[in-house]
């Protein structure tokens, strides 16, 4: 045991010495330094900023294409909005059971009185079947409506005198006619004014 000791403290220096050397500092010789080009740098961030630029304007302009596509779509949809509620409409008055009791009235159809009905069932006719006729028909139109009488005043009838005819010559007589309204100067009067 001994000698393992004796020889790890003769080892323990070695060491030490050895760390020592490797340890000390040692002058590099100076060189040249190289600088990194700075053409591929430039040149990197120049393309990264036009890269980012034209990106930029490509999705604006894709965002407003869809906009307008989106504009376009929804005039489309009201369009045919409108014209399925149009359509809606039709149908409706297609549907109308007025409407078709009055194409049938003008084919020459009546409606009848006392109708009968059939049971599907057995057969049978329910209530008393008889010919429909003009006279005891139904009526499909409403009666019109009357106006109220004050609103329909009783006409005002005004006579006017009778115009004098013209002579042989084509000339009016020159008698005054009384006018209603304004007072019109009659012949006398203008001769009279042009002699002034």
């Amino acid at each position: 045991m001994s000698t393992l000791l004796s020889q790890a403290r003769n080892r323990v220096p070695r060491i030490a010495e050895a760390a020592v050397e490797r340890a000390r500092l040692t002058v590099v010789p100076r060189t040249a330094r190289r600088r990194a080009p700075r053409v591929p740098f430039v040149t990197l961030v120049s393309l990264l900023l036009v890269g980012g630029v034209a990106g930029l304007l490509f999705f604006n302009t894709s965002m407003q294409q869809a906009s307008f596509t989106a504009t376009d779509l929804e005039q489309q949809v009201a369009v045919l909005d409108a014209h399925e509620q149009s359509l809606k409409m039709q149908l409706e008055s297609l549907r109308d059971p007025q409407r078709v009791a009055l194409a049938a009235k003008e084919m020459g159809m009546v409606p009848p009185s006392s109708p009968a009905f059939l049971r599907l069932s057995d057969g049978a006719v329910l209530g008393k079947p008889a010919p429909a006729t003009t006279a005891d028909s139904i009526r499909v139109t409403p009666l019109p409506t009357r106006k109220p009488s004050n609103l329909r005043p009783r006409p005002v009838v005004v006579e006017l005198p009778e115009q004098p005819e013209a002579g042989a010559d084509g000339a009016a007589s020159q008698t005054p006619v009384p006018a209603t309204g304004t007072k019109k100067p009659h012949v006398r009067d203008r001769q009279q004014g042009s002699q002034r």
